[in-house]
């Protein structure tokens, strides 16, 4: 493994600002999902108001990704391209969203219920979220990485769902991907030691049924290889040295 960039006090100030930006763009689009809503609108809804901040969506172009934002739905799990599909009732729709400013990248991700009331996929939903609030707490110096692994996968699996593992989340920063690697499953106590200064992308990405997944012909999307639906939920956290502290929560919209 490469060495694990450690921020300094200034690169943290400017995360704290590419990571509040995404906070926000995430939550007015996560507000714009609904019934007969396109994914190119919610797309083109994306651009607008990265733009409008006079930042760049970090995803546009990445590896040569097509969307300033992915949106997966129901078995879709990752990187959904967005285009003509429109939004149905009962949809479970995952929004990921990068905002590059100033040098820095934030990443977050949401799961939106349109009208859903089946109640295993509301269970999955639910699992996610506190999955990531459980990889967030777990942050802390002197913790191991894997401890952060462990604490996702473990609310994933009481609530009787699956972590994908063939896909994990990230260290951010100058760049959107950057060390380490950061699986959502493993058993705690492993990997690197965690350092104040340290910025994550903790991102649980979990399945009603098996963790199997397949990569479409599209070459992006991530589906379950069983059909059933997936969620993902995702913050960008920087290591202090009193804990955790989450650079992409909005005031105004609460994924946690």
């Amino acid at each position: 493994m490469m060495a694990i960039p450690v921020k300094n006090a200034a690169e943290l100030e400017a995360m704290r600002v590419s990571g509040r930006m995404t906070a926000e763009v995430l939550r007015q689009v996560a507000e714009a999902v609904r019934p007969g809503v396109t994914t190119g609108e919610l797309d083109a809804l994306t651009r607008r108001l990265i733009g409008e901040m006079g930042a760049k969506p970090s995803f546009l172009g990445y590896r040569g990704y097509p969307g300033a934002i992915c949106i997966s739905i129901n078995d879709e799990v990752i990187h959904g391209i967005p285009g003509s599909r429109v939004v149905q009732p009962g949809d479970v729709v995952s929004l990921d969203v990068g905002v590059y400013y100033n040098g820095f990248n934030g990443d977050s991700a949401t799961t939106v219920m349109v009208g859903v009331r089946d109640p295993d996929t509301i269970r999955l939903v639910e699992a996610t979220r506190r999955a990531l609030a459980a990889g967030v707490a777990a942050v802390r110096p002197g913790a191991r990485l894997s401890d952060v692994s462990h604490a996702v996968e473990s609310v994933a699996r009481a609530s009787g769902c699956s972590v994908v593992r063939d896909f994990v989340g990230h260290g951010v920063g100058r760049h959107l991907h950057e060390e380490p690697q950061i699986p959502n499953y493993g058993l705690p106590g492993r990997g690197p030691v965690l350092k104040p200064g340290m910025t994550l992308a903790i991102e649980p990405m979990v399945n009603l049924g098996r963790p199997e997944v397949a990569v479409l012909d599209d070459g992006w999307t991530v589906v379950t290889r069983d059909g059933k639906p997936s969620a993902h939920f995702e913050h960008t956290v920087a290591v202090l040295e009193e804990g955790a502290e989450i650079l992409t929560r909005s005031e105004n919209f609460q994924t946690l």
